[in-house]
């Protein structure tokens, strides 16, 4: 393999990981996740509205956001627990 082809694999491999850390980033970030709170909660909104479901669709519709939150705040801790027991 001649140098140029060697630093063409080497920009290659850099260019990918700068992508990966950045996709990384973007699926930890509050950002991603405030994101997803919001349109989870127009979706419940317009959901709970068309069906008529409840009396307070504005309170009953945060309810799915909340437990969304919830379990993303979690998943880190549950993460490295099973990543501890995959590595043994």
């Amino acid at each position: 393999m001649d140098n140029r082809k060697i630093e063409t694999e080497i920009r290659n491999i850099k260019a990918r990981n700068a992508k990966v850390e950045l996709d990384k980033a973007w699926e930890t970030s509050w950002t991603r996740r405030l994101c997803i709170c919001v349109m989870t909660y127009i979706v419940v909104l317009i959901y709970s509205f068309t069906i008529e479901a409840v009396s307070n669709v504005f309170l009953s519709s945060i309810v799915p956001v909340i437990g969304f939150t919830l379990s993303t705040l979690s998943l880190g801790w549950v993460r490295k627990v099973w990543e501890s027991k995959i590595k043994k």
